[in-house]
Parts: C-alpha cells; sequence; structure tokens
C-alpha cells in the first residue's frame, strides 16, 4: 500500500529559540557608559575648582586685563582669550564651508565607486596626529606667513589658525557624510518626484534631516581646535599680552606671535606655579574659561537647530534654480578636491623628509642618545596606550550614545548630549594635568602607561557617544515599530536592532576618536611618558612609564637646530601616520562589511 509522506511541520520550538533573550544587562551596560562620562566630566572639573578654591582669583581682572606676569602677581587673561578666539573663528571660516560642501559632494553627487575611496582619503587625513600638523605647521606654513608678512619666524596667530582649520576639515567631512548618509532615499525620490532639481533636494529634504548630524559634526571640529594645544604651542609664537586697539591693529597681529588658554596651559608654568597659590589659581580660572567657552556653543548650537528647522523648504525663485544648483555643484565637488590635494601634500612632506623611516632598522631597533638609533621601543608603547584607551573607551561611549538616542527623554537626552560634547571640548592639556594629580600624584601611578590611557579615554568616549546618538536619530521609525509589535522588550529592542544598526557609524566614531588619541601629546607629557630610558614593554602599573611616538616627535621638533633631530622627528611621524593608517584601513573594511550586511539582510 502506498504511504503518504505528510509534510514535516516547522518547529515553533526552534523558532521560539531565536527569540532574543531578555538582555537585561543592557540597562546595567548604558547607563554605566552615561554615568562614566559624567564622572570623567567631574573629575575636570573638580580638578579646575579644587585649584581656584587654593588660591584667590579675580575674575573680573582676569577676563577684562591683558598683563600677565606672576613675579607681579598679574594675572590678566584677555590677550589669551582674544588669541583663542582669533585662532578657532579663523580655523572655522576657513574649515566649515569647504568640509560641508566636499561631504555634500560626497555623499549626494558621486557615485558610491568614486565616493567610497575619496570618503577613504579623507578619514585617513583624520588619522593624521595633531603633532604632524604641527611640524607641517613649521615646515610650510610659517615660511609661508614670514615671507608674505615679512615676520621673522612666521609664527603667528595666523599660521596657528590655518594649522587648526587644515585639522579640523576631515573630522567635518567624516561626521557630516555619516549625517547625510543616515538620510532615508524616500524623501530624495519624493523631493524628486514634485520636480525639484538636485541643489533643491538637498536643501530641502537632506538638508533638514542631517542638519544636527553636521552640526555635531563642527562642534567636534570646535572642540578640537579649542583643545588643540601641541600643534598651536608649535607656531602661535606664546607670546603674552599682546592685544590689538584698532581694525588695522587686529590685521597686523594675525601676522604675529599670540598667545591662547590651551598654549598657555600646556607650556611651562602649570609645572612652575605648584599645586596652589593665585598663580596655580588663575591657571586654573583660564582652564575653567576655556569649558564655559565650549559650553556656551554647545548651547547656542542646540537653540539654532530649532530655529533653522523651521526654516527648512524654503525655496529660490524659479528662474535661478537652474543657475544656483550649477553653481552650487561646481563648489561642492572643487571643495572635495582640497582634502585629496592636503593629504597628497601630507604624504609628500613625509616620504621626502622622513626617509630614515624607509630603513627597516629605523622601526626594529631602540633609540640610541637623544636622537639615535630607531623607534621600536616609541611604537610599542604608542600601539599600548592606543590599545589600552580604544578598550576602555568602546564600550563606556557606546553605552552613553545608546542611552543618549534611544532611552532617555528629550530633555535628558539634551543634558546628556550637552555634557558629552563638553567633555569632548575640554582640553587635553587639562585631561593631563588633572590625571597628573588625581593618578600620578593622589594615586601614587607615578609615571604609568595604564594613567595615560585612562587620560585619553575622554578624547575617544564622546566621539563614539555622539556618533551613536546621531546614527540611532536616523533609525526608520518602521524598524522600531516592528520590533515592538513583535513583542520585544526594549532592551531586547536595543540589542537586536539598534546595536546592530549603530555598529558602523560607532566604528567610525572610534576610529575617529583613536586617530585623534593617537596624535596626542600634552595628556601623556604630565603622566605617561618619557623621552628615553624607560623599558620596551612596562612590567607594573606605578612607576611604569612608557616612550610613545607624539611626545618622542614634540621632543625632537623642539630642537630644529640640530638636523639630525630633525630628521629624526619627521622619520617619527612617517611611521606614526602608517601605523595609524593601518589602523584605519582595517577598521574602515570592517565597517563596510556590517554596512553591507545591513542593507542587504
Amino acid at each position: 500500500m502506498a504511504t503518504t509522506k505528510t509534510p514535516a511541520r516547522p518547529s515553533i520550538t526552534s523558532a521560539e529559540g531565536k527569540r532574543p533573550r531578555p538582555s537585561t544587562w543592557v540597562w546595567s551596560w548604558v547607563y554605566a557608559g552615561a554615568l562614566a562620562v559624567a564622572g570623567l566630566l567631574l573629575a575636570v572639573a573638580g580638578y579646575l575648582g579644587s585649584g581656584i578654591g587654593s588660591g584667590t582669583v579675580d575674575w573680573l581682572n582676569l577676563v577684562t586685563e591683558s598683563a600677565w606676569s606672576p613675579p607681579n602677581a598679574a594675572f590678566g587673561g584677555l590677550a589669551m582669550i582674544y588669541g583663542t578666539a582669533v585662532v578657532s573663528i579663523l580655523a572655522l571660516v576657513l574649515a566649515v564651508p569647504i568640509g560641508w560642501a566636499a561631504a555634500i559632494a560626497l555623499s549626494e553627487y558621486l557615485p558610491p565607486r568614486i565616493a567610497r575611496p575619496m570618503r577613504t582619503c579623507v578619514e585617513l587625513l583624520a588619522a593624521v596626529p595633531s603633532i604632524v600638523y604641527g611640524l607641517i605647521g613649521i615646515a610650510v606654513i610659517r615660511p609661508v606667513i614670514a615671507s608674505i608678512a615679512d615676520v621673522p619666524g612666521g609664527d603667528s596667530l595666523a599660521a596657528a589658525g590655518i594649522v587648526l582649520a587644515v585639522m579640523i576639515v576631515p573630522t567635518v567631512v567624516a561626521v557630516s557624510v555619516d549625517a547625510l548618509s543616515a538620510v532615508p532615499d524616500r524623501y530624495r525620490e519624493a523631493a524628486y518626484s514634485l520636480g525639484l532639481t538636485r541643489g533643491e533636494v538637498i536643501r530641502s529634504a537632506v538638508l533638514p534631516l542631517a542638519r544636527p548630524g553636521m552640526r555635531a559634526a563642527v562642534l567636534l571640529g570646535l572642540a578640537r581646535a579649542l583643545g588643540e594645544a601641541i600643534a598651536v604651542f608649535l607656531v602661535v609664537g606664546r607670546a603674552d599680552g599682546r592685544m590689538p586697539h584698532s581694525f588695522g591693529e587686529f590685521l597686523d597681529s594675525l601676522s604675529h606671535p599670540g598667545q591662547t588658554l590651551t598654549t598657555k596651559l600646556a607650556g611651562p608654568e602649570p609645572v612652575l606655579a605648584g599645586t596652589s597659590g593665585p598663580h596655580f589659581a588663575a591657571l586654573c580660572g583660564l582652564g575653567l574659561l576655556l569649558l564655559a567657552l565650549v559650553a556656551g556653543a554647545t548651547i547656542w548650537g542646540t537653540r539654532e537647530r530649532r530655529q533653522s528647522t523651521r526654516k527648512a523648504g524654503h525655496l529660490p525663485a524659479p528662474r535661478l534654480r537652474q543657475q544656483r544648483d550649477q553653481v552650487l555643484t561646481v563648489w561642492r565637488l572643487g571643495a572635495l578636491l582640497l582634502p585629496s590635494a592636503l593629504l597628497i601634500g601630507i604624504l609628500g612632506l613625509l616620504v621626502t623628509r622622513g626617509t630614515s623611516a624607509f630603513n627597516p632598522s629605523f622601526w626594529f631597533s631602540a633609540a640610541t642618545g637623544a636622537a639615535g638609533g630607531g623607534v621600536r621601543d616609541q611604537i610599542t608603547g604608542t600601539l599600548l596606550l592606543v590599545v589600552t584607551t580604544g578598550l576602555l573607551a568602546l564600550p563606556l561611549g557606546f553605552g552613553a550614545g545608546i542611552l543618549i538616542g534611544t532611552h532617555a527623554s528629550a530633555r535628558t537626552a539634551r543634558a546628556l548630549q550637552t555634557l558629552t560634547l563638553v567633555l569632548g571640548g575640554v582640553p587635553t592639556i587639562l585631561l593631563g594635568l588633572a590625571g597628573f594629580v588625581i593618578l600620578s600624584t593622589t594615586m601614587g601611578w607615578g609615571r604609568s602607561w595604564l594613567a595615560g590611557a585612562i587620560v585619553l579615554v575622554p578624547v575617544v568616549a564622546p566621539v563614539v557617544a555622539l556618533t551613536t546618538a546621531a546614527r540611532i536619530r536616523s533609525l526608520p521609525p518602521e524598524l522600531t515599530e516592528s520590533a515592538l509589535s513583535l513583542g520585544l522588550t526594549r532592551a531586547q529592542y536595543i540589542r537586536s536592532v539598534v546595536v546592530p544598526y549603530t555598529w558602523p557609524a560607532t566604528v567610525t566614531g572610534l576610529l575617529l576618536g583613536l586617530a585623534r588619541a593617537a596624535g596626542e601629546t600634552a595628556p601623556l607629557l604630565f603622566t605617561a611618558t618619557v623621552f628615553f630610558g624607560a623599558p620596551t614593554v612596562p612590567n607594573g602599573i606605578v612607576e611604569s612609564p612608557v616612550q610613545a611616538l607624539p611626545t618622542h616627535i614634540f621632543t625632537l621638533s623642539q630642537d630644529s637646530g640640530d638636523p639630525q633631530a630633525v630628521d629624526q622627528a619627521w622619520g617619527s611621524a612617517m611611521v606614526l601616520v602608517l601605523i595609524t593608517a593601518v589602523l584605519l584601513s582595517a577598521a574602515i573594511a570592517l565597517r563596510n562589511r556590517f554596512e553591507g550586511e545591513r542593507w542587504t539582510t
């Protein structure tokens, strides 16, 4: 008798077995990340507050007088405030229009097969350490300023502003591209169906949605400009007390040496001032002023976002539509050429000046004397600091970003985002000084590689948190509604939907943060590194310093009269750039793989 085979019934048990686990650990993770970000900011604020409390600060004199003379008890910071404002505004004026235009060209005009390698070039440019920009400022920008303005040496506020502009362009471009890419295509398609030109589609449908992320890019760039110490230190001249009193003097001051808040704090005075007294209190007051500037910029950016949203959708007069579209296309594509030219120029300088890096023994031998031998120990120390910082910062920043983007109320999210932005803008020299007092002195660690990694965490974690939160805001509502309609709890929704969706942007933020951390010099000078004599691998935590490439380059660049030291500095700079480029390229490949999976499943 013939038998009939009954079709196999799908196993309900196996399907149920694939349901996400309760994932209650998610809340502990995200709250720990947010608390860590707030705790790091409180630690820096506590350091400044205790310093101000150790002496007397005449705040009116600090912000209105320009004379700074500790032997005469004169502590006026107006000239430093002026210098900080000038170099930051000059950097933004140069970098933001170019950065935004290049980001729009990458995201909206170029086909993916061209945009992807161009974006990689920009991200490689973002990976160039700040100390390398300082070297370029010494080798290229200072001579140009000296020849144009007929100023000996070329140290000037203009040189500092140009160096900062070059530094922040990749940050503005990379983060803005992420924000533009996160805008769903259906908005573009709907706008095109109304007969709008490409420029009108971008302005009316894309930019209003991407504007928060693009403004976050500017704030990240401003935070980097305000907090950068070493690159500015090498080209600004550090002249105290110079203030213009007319428009002509203002223009003249741009081509002459000046002083900024960060370069004052990065100089020898914090060490000479001790840990108490009016001199130390005045320096801590300058640090607090810098934090106030960052907070003010953050609040301004948030208020401007609400105002600009109401203006979205404005269209030009019909007779100018095509002409304006053509002009914008040419401008945006032309702006994209600048990051590429910068990358080519930097690589050309490194190849022609860093010839010692082409010798394998330079990589694998230890340093001998002040400027001889190789950089084996510096490479090991740099990798140890970067890897440890990434391991500490990734879970904290990712957790904080998810809390800001998903769980917190709108008011709490704004407060957390403001705290995160302020933490990201804390000058790294303050992180180093706070780490020196808290970790190296109070806890008795001395110079320690772990102390150096910990003071670098506030550099990386805010970038990770902000890019993660911006990505979550672009999450399509239908994904959230589908996940919740399946009965997932909020913790399961975060683990199964939010984390996979945001991971590529998180990797981008981690790369940007680590690229900045790899070149940080100021926080390591006081906490983690020595110039010569440390073992290759530290054998503990207490009194276990390392040698690192950024501080090695900084020390060598101070001796510009010694050709051997200069050659050693350029060779070390090329090694540092190659290391960051290799790490960045590997991570970009990983990110692209995740992006591909996200759009095909």
